[in-house]
């Protein structure tokens, strides 16, 4: 005996839900992978660990809107009080921890009772055009070719914010640190007074410097002491690599190359301390507005 006819399912009655069930009709082939291709989620920015409160307060004065989180122990509470209240507007937290805890959030045991959580400022391409209204203040450019520990980089900065730069063009090598936790901690500060920009083609950029700056390279005794001519351009004094120094193709592309001479007993000094003894030589005479500080004593680490 035939079976009777099944009755059509109505509109919104019966009517199998596959797509709220997550599944296909049956007899409808699987879509392949190439048809909905997945998106690939953006790179989360890594945030840096600021620590000590000179480094800090630095931050919280020039760039506050980059701190997400701040945490600090007893001692400097009232010290950081202006810091919470500005992240208590933002809707971001603060606490106070202990030194167990504080260590570990900062990674390190030196970390001066107060650690900053914060997203990094980025590092511009440095644009060889705008170097020549850089030269028209005066002041002496420092360039990096390949400086590749980040405590030097650190000392570097604090020096140059210490004498009143505001600029320091890193190179593309290979070797060259960057902004990181270390070097904002050793810079105690500096890191928000001294913008870095990041130079590719570097002897390219030297040769183009050229026009407005007296574009020097440094090396162990082979070169003249630092001379102060009656060139109107600014100097650019050029630091290598504290193993290797500066490259062939980079001195050849300097105007000249210096040399500080010593006692010989021994054979250089750390390029920080180059860095320094330089930049003071090329600022001294150079009037400026700035105020004076210490060289050394209790804040100088």
């Amino acid at each position: 005996m035939p079976k009777p006819p099944r009755p059509r399912p109505q509109p919104g009655k019966g009517v199998p839900r596959f797509k709220a069930a997550g599944r296909r009709p049956p007899g409808r082939p699987a879509p392949e992978l190439t048809d909905r291709p997945e998106r690939p989620e953006p790179p989360q920015e890594k945030l840096l660990r600021i620590t000590g409160l000179p480094a800090v307060s630095a931050l919280f004065q020039r760039n506050g809107r980059l701190v997400e989180r701040l945490f600090f122990d007893e001692r400097n509470a009232g010290a950081v009080a202006a810091f919470c209240r500005d992240l208590a507007k933002a809707r971001k937290p603060y606490r106070q921890v202990d030194t167990d805890e504080l260590a570990r959030v900062a990674g390190t045991v030196l970390h001066g009772g107060v650690v900053a959580v914060t997203r990094p400022r980025p590092v511009p391409a440095f644009d060889p055009a705008e170097a020549s209204r850089w030269a028209a203040e005066g002041k002496p450019l420092l360039l990096l070719d390949g400086i590749g520990n980040p405590h030097n980089l650190g000392a570097i900065v604090r020096t140059a914010a210490f004498f009143g730069l505001e600029r320091i063009v890193i190179s593309d090598h290979p070797a060259q640190a960057g902004p990181s936790e270390a070097s904002y901690r050793v810079a105690e500060g500096g890191m928000e007074h001294v913008r870095l920009y990041r130079a590719t083609g570097f002897a390219r950029v030297l040769r183009q410097l050229a026009s407005s700056y007296r574009v020097l390279g440094t090396a162990l005794g082979r070169g003249e002491p630092l001379d102060q001519p009656a060139d109107r351009r600014p100097t650019a004094i050029v630091l290598g690599n504290e193993e290797d120094g500066l490259g062939r193709e980079t001195l050849d592309a300097c105007e000249g190359v210096v040399t500080l001479a010593g006692s010989g007993r021994v054979q250089s000094l750390n390029v920080a301390a180059t860095a320094a003894i330089l930049i003071h030589e090329l600022t001294r005479a150079r009037p400026s507005g700035r105020q004076a500080g210490l060289a050394s004593g209790a804040r100088a680490r």
